[in-house]
C-alpha cells in the first residue's frame, strides 16, 4: 500500500512540475490553430493548412491526455473529429463553421489556462462548451450524446493510426481482405480459429470466407492434434486496421496474418505520406501510415536478410519484398521512397535546435552583461591612463570580445514583430463583423525583429490603434460604395528598420480624422483657446489628450476617451514617438517609432561643458567639425547652416538646456536623422563611439524633454541619452521648453542620478 501511495505521489509531483511546460506548449498550439483558421478563410482549399490545423488540435488532445486533463481532451476530441471530416472532404469550411471553430478554440485556451486551477472553469463556461458541442455535432450530423467518450490518441484519420479512408470519412463500411494462416500449435495452445472468425462478426460483416486446402496434408500424414487451417476472408467494417488486428492478438505467435486494405486507398496513403513527419526508414514509414503491420515489416526484413545471405550480399529491395508478401501497392512504395529521399536531402529538424529558456534568466544575463560593459569601459580608461602598450592592447581585445558577446546575447531576445501582428487577424475579423464592415488585413514586414520586452509592451497600444481604425476610420460597405471606394476596406500593419529604430505603421483607407470635429471638441474641453485654429499637425495631436474622444455615444469599442492617451503614454515610456497623418478621403496613417532594444546600444558620446550626452549611433549621419561658436544662433540656440548646397537646421544644446559653461572658440555639429529629416546638434567636443548600457531616469529627470535614459561611463560619470525624434521636435518648435535647470541644480540632479543608477540592479529602461 505504501509503495502504491509513493508511486502515486511521485506521478502527481511529476505532473505538477511539468504542467507549466504543457500549458506553455498548449498555448502555442492554440495560437497556431487560430492563425491557421484565419488563413484557411482566405484559402479554404489549402490542404497543407488543413493538415497543420488537424495536427495542432491532435497535439493538444494527446498532451492533455498524458496529464489527465479530461476536460481538455474530451472537448478537443469533438473539434478534432470535425476537422478530420473536413480533411476527408465531408464538410467544407465556411464563415459559420469558421466562427464556430474559433469559439471552440477560445474554450480550449480557457481550459488550458485553468488546467492548474479547476475552480476557474465556471458554470457559464461549462454551459458554453455544451452548446458548442451541440453545434459541432449538428455540423457533423452526429447524433451522439454530448458525453461521448474521446477517442484514443491514434484516432481515426490521424497519421500513424492506420485508419482507412472509409472509416475516416464516416462511411458505413469498407471491404478488407484478411489472409490468416494458423500455425500447427494453435490447438495445443487452446486457441480456436473459428472463434476468432465469429469475433470478427462483432466488428463488421464476414461477406466471404474460403479455406486454403493446399495447406492440409494427406490423411495418412495428418496429425489430428495439429492445426492446418488457412483462410481468406472478405470483411466489411468501419473499424480500422488496429481493431482488426486486435481480433488476432491471442494467436499472434501462432498465425501468419496479412490484412489488405480496401482497394481504393492508394491516394489516401500518398496523402498520409505527404502529411506525416519525416521517418528514417522505408519500413517505418509504411507501418506509420498503416500500409503494413509491424509483424509484416519484420517478416519482410527477415526474408530480405535470408535472401542476402543466400545471394552473398545481394538482396531484393524491401519494397519488392513487402509488395509480394504483404500486398503493398507499388504506388505506395514509390511515394514512401520519395518521402524518404526528401528526408535525406532536408536539413536537420529545427525542433532539435531550440531550447526553452525562462525570460527572467535571460534578463539576468542581460543585466550582468550591462555591468560587464561598464566594467570593461572602466578598465579601458585605466589602461589608457597608464599608457602601457600591452595593457591597452589586451583591453582592446577584451572590448572586442565583450562587444561580440553583447551582440550575440541581445540577439537572443530579438523576435519578429510579425508574431504580434498576426494576433490582430482575429481582432480585425470579429470587430469588423460586429460593426457590419468588410475589412481586409494586410501585414507587411513581419520579419522585422525587435526586443521581446518591447514587443510585449507595444501589443496593447497596437490593439487600441487597430480597434480605433476599425471603429472610427473605416466605413461600412454601403458608405464606401457611395464614396466611390471598393466595398472592402483595407487595414495595413507594417514594420521596418529605419535609423536604428523600428517604424511600425497602422494605415487604413477610410474616411480620415474629422479635424473640425476634433477642434470643436477641443474648444469645448478647453484644450485649445476658443476660435483659435492651430496647424493641422497640432489638431491631430489633440486626439492623444487625456479623456479626449469624438464619439457621439459610448460603446464597447470607443467613447470613453481612455484609449489614445494611454497609447501615447505607453509609447513614450518605451522611448518611442507616435505621429498621425490623415488625408480626407484617403484614410489615416499612424507611425510608431521605437528603439530596437531597451538594454544596450551603440552610442556616440559628446560633451557640452562638463555635461556628457550620448546619441544612438544608428541615428548619427555625419559630423561637421571646427565651426565658429558664433554662428547666428538665436536666443533659443537655433540656426541653420549650409551642407552641400542644402539648408540644415541646427540647435545648440547649451542654449536649449540652459547649460552654464563657457563656450569654446570652435564647436562641432553632429548631423542626426530623426526619421522626418536630418538636423544638426551643436556640441563642444566629440568623444567617439561608446557602448551604452541604458539605465532608467531618476524621478527628477522624468519631465526632461528630449532625454530617454542615462548611462554610466567608465570613469563613473553619468551621461544622458538623447531621444533623437523628441529632440528634433524641440529644435523645430521654439514654444516647447525642455524644463532645464540651472547648472548648480543640474549638478545635484546628476549626482542623484549617478547614485540611483549605481544602486539599481536593473540594466534596462522599463
Amino acid at each position: 500500500m505504501s509503495n502504491s501511495k509513493s508511486t502515486a505521489d511521485a506521478d502527481q509531483s511529476f505532473i505538477m512540475e511539468a504542467m507549466p511546460a504543457f500549458i506553455s506548449e498548449a498555448r502555442e498550439q492554440v495560437e497556431n490553430i487560430e492563425q491557421l483558421l484565419l488563413q484557411l478563410e482566405e484559402s479554404p482549399g489549402d490542404r497543407e493548412l488543413l493538415d497543420a490545423l488537424f495536427r495542432c488540435a491532435h497535439t493538444v488532445k494527446g498532451s492533455a491526455g498524458i496529464f489527465g486533463l479530461d476536460k481538455v481532451e474530451g472537448f478537443t476530441h469533438h473539434v478534432e473529429t470535425l476537422l478530420d471530416k473536413m480533411r476527408e472532404g465531408v464538410i467544407a469550411l465556411g464563415p459559420r463553421l469558421s466562427t464556430l471553430l474559433l469559439e471552440c478554440n477560445d474554450q480550449i485556451l480557457h481550459l488550458v489556462d485553468s488546467a492548474a486551477d479547476d475552480s476557474a472553469d465556471t458554470p457559464d463556461h461549462i454551459e458554453t462548451r455544451a452548446d458548442l458541442i451541440t453545434q459541432l455535432q449538428a455540423m457533423m450530423g452526429d447524433a451522439a450524446a454530448p458525453g461521448h467518450a474521446p477517442a484514443a490518441t491514434g484516432s481515426a484519420g490521424a497519421p500513424g493510426s492506420g485508419s482507412t479512408p472509409a472509416a475516416a470519412a464516416g462511411e458505413a463500411n469498407a471491404r478488407w481482405h484478411i489472409s490468416a494462416r494458423f500455425g500447427p500449435e494453435c490447438f495445443r495452445n487452446g486457441m480456436d480459429p473459428l472463434s476468432i472468425v465469429r469475433y470478427l462478426g462483432t466488428l463488421g460483416t464476414v461477406v466471404a470466407i474460403e479455406c486454403d486446402r493446399t495447406v492440409i496434408p494427406s490423411l495418412s500424414a495428418i496429425d489430428p492434434e495439429s492445426c492446418h487451417i488457412a483462410v481468406e476472408i472478405g470483411f466489411e467494417t468501419a473499424a480500422d486496421r488496429k481493431a482488426i488486428e486486435s481480433a488476432f492478438s491471442f494467436v499472434k505467435d501462432d498465425c501468419e496474418l496479412r490484412i489488405v486494405p480496401p482497394p481504393a486507398p492508394i491516394e489516401h496513403f500518398v496523402k498520409l505520406l505527404d502529411a506525416m513527419p519525416d521517418r528514417p526508414m522505408l519500413g517505418d514509414i509504411l507501418v506509420n501510415i498503416g500500409a503494413i503491420t509491424q509483424d509484416q515489416l519484420e517478416d519482410g526484413l527477415r526474408t530480405q536478410q535470408q535472401a542476402r545471405a543466400k545471394a552473398n550480399g545481394e538482396a531484393p529491395r524491401l519494397g519488392d519484398v513487402l509488395h509480394k508478401q504483404a500486398g503493398v501497392a507499388p504506388e505506395v512504395v514509390a511515394a514512401a521512397l520519395n518521402k524518404q529521399a526528401r528526408r535525406d536531402s532536408a536539413p536537420v529538424a529545427d525542433d532539435h535546435r531550440f531550447i526553452r529558456v525562462q525570460a527572467d534568466r535571460l534578463d539576468d544575463v542581460i543585466n550582468l552583461l550591462g555591468e560587464l560593459v561598464i566594467a570593461g569601459a572602466g578598465a579601458a580608461l585605466v589602461a589608457r591612463q597608464t599608457r602601457h602598450g600591452e595593457l591597452i592592447e589586451a583591453n582592446q581585445h577584451m572590448g572586442r570580445l565583450i562587444e561580440e558577446i553583447r551582440n550575440g546575447t541581445l540577439q537572443l531576445r530579438m523576435v519578429p514583430i510579425g508574431e504580434t501582428f498576426s494576433r490582430f487577424r482575429r481582432v480585425v475579423r470579429d470587430t469588423a463583423s460586429s460593426l457590419g464592415k468588410d475589412v481586409a488585413l494586410e501585414i507587411v514586414g513581419g520579419d522585422a525583429e525587435m526586443d521581446k520586452s518591447v514587443v510585449e509592451k507595444i501589443a496593447d497600444p497596437l490593439m487600441h490603434l487597430v480597434r480605433n481604425a476599425l471603429d472610427h476610420g473605416l466605413e461600412t460597405p454601403a458608405e464606401r460604395l457611395a464614396a466611390g471606394k471598393p466595398a472592402q476596406g483595407t487595414l495595413v500593419l507594417s514594420a521596418r528598420h529605419e535609423s536604428g529604430s523600428i517604424l511600425m505603421r497602422i494605415k487604413d483607407d477610410g474616411r480620415c480624422i474629422n479635424r473640425e470635429r476634433v477642434l470643436k471638441r477641443a474648444w469645448e474641453r478647453g484644450l485649445v483657446e476658443r476660435d483659435l485654429v492651430p496647424p493641422d499637425a497640432e489638431i491631430l495631436k489633440l486626439i492623444f489628450a487625456p479623456g479626449f474622444s469624438t464619439a457621439e455615444a459610448v460603446t464597447n469599442l470607443s467613447g470613453r476617451g481612455v484609449g489614445m492617451d494611454v497609447v501615447s503614454k505607453n509609447i513614450t515610456a518605451l522611448r518611442g514617438t507616435v505621429t498621425v497623418n490623415s488625408v480626407f478621403g484617403a484614410g489615416t496613417t499612424i507611425d510608431i517609432r521605437l528603439p530596437l532594444t531597451l538594454a544596450i546600444i551603440d552610442g556616440f558620446l559628446v560633451s557640452v561643458g562638463n555635461s556628457k550626452f550620448i546619441m544612438p549611433l544608428e541615428s548619427v549621419v555625419e559630423v561637421i567639425e571646427n565651426r565658429p561658436t558664433a554662428n547666428g544662433l538665436d536666443a533659443r540656440g537655433r540656426s541653420v547652416v549650409e551642407l552641400r548646397g542644402e539648408v540644415l537646421p541646427v540647435v545648440s544644446l547649451r542654449a536649449l538646456y540652459g547649460l552654464e559653461s563657457q563656450p569654446p572658440e570652435r564647436v562641432s555639429i553632429v548631423v542626426v536623422n530623426a526619421g522626418t529629416g536630418p538636423y544638426g546638434i551643436v556640441v563642444d567636443a566629440l568623444l567617439g563611439q561608446h557602448q551604452t548600457v541604458i539605465k532608467p531616469l531618476g524621478r527628477m529627470f522624468k519631465t526632461l524633454r528630449g532625454i530617454s535614459g542615462s548611462s554610466i561611463l567608465g570613469n563613473g560619470e553619468v551621461a544622458l541619452i538623447f531621444d533623437v525624434p523628441a529632440l528634433s521636435q524641440l529644435a523645430e518648435n521654439p514654444s516647447l521648453h525642455p524644463h532645464a535647470a540651472p547648472s548648480s541644480q543640474a549638478s545635484r540632479q546628476a549626482g542623484d542620478q549617478r547614485h540611483a543608477t549605481n544602486t539599481s540592479s536593473q540594466g534596462q529602461a522599463s
